[in-house]
C-alpha cells in the first residue's frame, strides 16, 4: 500500500469512503469503552488479594520496633515501612517519609507548601515571588501540569526524547532565570512515551546550577518496577546530586499505586535528611500521622524489595500481552499507511502515538463517538496545548483482551480516517 501523502486526491478519496463506512460499521455496535487512564486490569488487582489477609482481628500490631500501629503517632511513617521504601528508592531510612496511598497528593502538598512556606535554603515562600516558573519535560504526565495551573504556577515547554529532557536547553534556563523553581521528571519508563533517563542525562540535572537557591528536581519514579519488556537501570540522583555539591536540589516521589492498590497503596517521599528534617517541621502542623496499619499490612505483605520485584514479575506477565497486541495491531493496520508513528516503550503504563500533525484532537473525538474514550489530546502538555496537534497516549492495561481488540480496531480506523481527511484539506 502506498503512503497517504503519496496517493494522488482520487486515492484519497476512494480510502475515505471504505474508511466512512468501515468507522459506521464500528459506531453501530455501541461500543462502552475507556482506556482515559492508566489504571490496573482486574486481574492486576486479584494479584495484591492476599496483602488483606496479611493483617486482621487477631494480628499483633505492632511493628518490629514494638510500634503500635493502631495509634497515633510516627509522622514520617513506621520504622520497617522507611527501611523498605529506602531500600526500594535506594537511599537511606533516614532519608524517607512514608506518607499516604498517593504520591501526586504529597507532590501537590510538596509544591504547595513550597508556595505558602517556602523550601529549605528559601529566602521566602515561592508564593511571594511576583512568578514562578517550572520546565515541564513533554510529552509528559497531565497531573504534574494540572498542580502547577492550579496553583499559578507558569509552566516552559522542554522537550522530551527517549533519552531524557533537552538537558541544553534545561541548563540554560536554569542557569538564567531565577523565577524557575522546579523541574517535573518522569524518569523511568517516562509517562508516556515509556524511555527512560540516560546516566547522561540524570548527570547533568544533579548538576544544574540555577539562579535560584530553591530550585527543586520533582523526581516523580512512578514506574521504578515497573517493566514489561526491559528492567532498565536508573542512576540514583539523589547520589548524584550528593556528588556534585547539590545534596538539597531533588525531591524523589514513589508508591504502590500500581503494584497493590490504587487508592488504598502507600506513598513514599525521599530526599536528604536535612529536606526529611524541614519537612517534617512543616508537617507537624498538617497531621498527626498517616496510615500505620495499611504501611504494616504492605511491609508484612512483601517482606523486602525482592517480595516487590516478584510481584511486578507477574504483573509484568499480565501486561505485555496486552502491549504485544496494541502494537502489533498498530504495525499490521498503519504500518506504511504515513497516518503517525509511535514507540515501543520498555515498560510503564502507555504506548505513545504521534499521528500526523492536526489530527491527534479528531482522532480522538472519532474514538469518542464510536465508544472508546481515550485521554484527551493535549494532556501530554502544559494547559493542554499540543503545539502539533499530534501526542495521543493509549492505555492497554484497563481494558480485558477482547475489548482491547475492539478498541484498537477504532483506534486504527479513526487514525488513518483522520489523516486521510486532513491531506483531503
Amino acid at each position: 500500500m502506498k503512503q497517504y501523502q503519496e496517493m494522488t486526491r482520487e486515492e484519497l478519496q476512494a480510502e475515505q469512503g471504505r474508511l466512512a463506512q468501515s468507522y459506521a460499521q464500528l459506531q453501530a455496535k455501541g461500543l462502552k469503552l475507556n482506556m482515559a487512564r492508566g489504571k490496573p486490569g482486574a486481574d492486576q488487582l486479584e494479584l495484591s488479594l492476599p496483602l488483606l489477609d496479611a493483617l486482621n482481628s487477631r494480628s499483633d500490631c505492632h511493628d518490629a520496633s514494638g510500634l503500635d500501629c493502631r495509634n497515633y503517632g510516627e509522622l514520617l511513617g513506621i520504622p520497617e515501612a522507611r527501611r523498605l521504601f529506602a531500600d526500594y528508592m535506594g537511599v537511606a531510612p533516614e532519608e524517607t517519609i512514608v506518607v499516604g496511598s498517593a504520591s501526586l497528593t504529597f507532590m501537590y502538598d510538596c509544591v504547595a507548601r513550597a508556595m505558602l512556606l517556602g523550601v529549605l535554603g528559601g529566602e521566602k515562600p515561592w508564593g511571594k515571588y511576583d512568578k514562578v516558573k517550572f520546565l515541564c519535560p513533554v510529552p509528559g504526565y497531565d497531573r504534574h501540569f494540572t498542580i502547577c495551573e492550579t496553583l499559578g504556577i507558569e509552566m516552559i515547554n522542554i522537550p522530551l526524547t527517549e533519552w531524557g529532557p533537552d538537558m541544553d536547553l534545561v541548563e540554560k534556563l536554569v542557569a538564567e532565570d531565577e523565577t524557575i523553581k522546579g523541574i517535573w521528571c518522569v524518569p523511568k519508563y517516562t509517562n508516556p512515551l515509556g524511555g527512560s533517563y540516560s546516566d547522561e542525562a540524570t548527570r547533568r540535572l544533579a548538576a544544574l546550577k540555577p539562579a535560584a537557591r530553591d530550585f527543586r528536581i520533582f523526581w516523580d519514579n512512578a514506574y521504578a518496577v515497573h517493566y514489561v519488556y526491559e528492567d532498565t537501570p536508573l542512576l540514583n540522583i539523589l547520589e548524584e546530586c550528593k556528588k556534585a555539591g547539590n545534596p538539597d536540589m531533588v525531591y524523589m516521589f514513589g508508591s504502590t499505586s500500581k503494584i497493590t492498590f490504587p487508592g488504598a497503596g502507600v506513598a513514599f517521599f525521599a530526599a536528604s535528611k536535612a529536606n526529611v528534617d524541614f519537612a517534617a517541621k512543616q508537617l507537624d502542623a498538617q497531621a498527626i500521622s498517616w496510615d500505620k496499619m495499611n504501611m504494616l499490612r504492605h511491609v508484612r505483605y512483601f517482606k523486602d524489595v525482592a517480595g516487590i520485584r516478584a510481584q511486578m514479575d507477574r504483573h509484568a506477565a499480565l501486561l505485555r500481552p496486552k502491549f504485544d497486541a496494541v502494537l502489533s495491531t498498530l504495525e499490521s493496520e498503519l504500518g506504511g499507511t504515513g497516518a503517525g508513528s509511535w514507540v515501543k516503550p520498555k515498560g510503564g503504563y502507555f504506548v505513545t502515538y504521534m499521528a500526523m500533525p492536526g489530527c491527534a484532537k479528531r482522532i480522538v473525538q472519532l474514538c469518542k463517538e464510536a465508544g472508546v474514550v481515550l485521554t484527551g489530546a493535549g494532556a501530554t502538555h502544559p494547559y493542554h496545548k499540543d503545539p502539533e496537534d499530534s501526542y495521543i497516549r493509549i492505555a492497554p492495561s484497563f481494558p480485558s483482551p477482547a475489548e482491547l481488540a475492539q478498541a484498537m480496531e477504532v483506534f486504527c480506523t479513526a487514525a488513518r480516517l483522520a489523516a486521510v481527511e486532513k491531506l483531503l484539506g
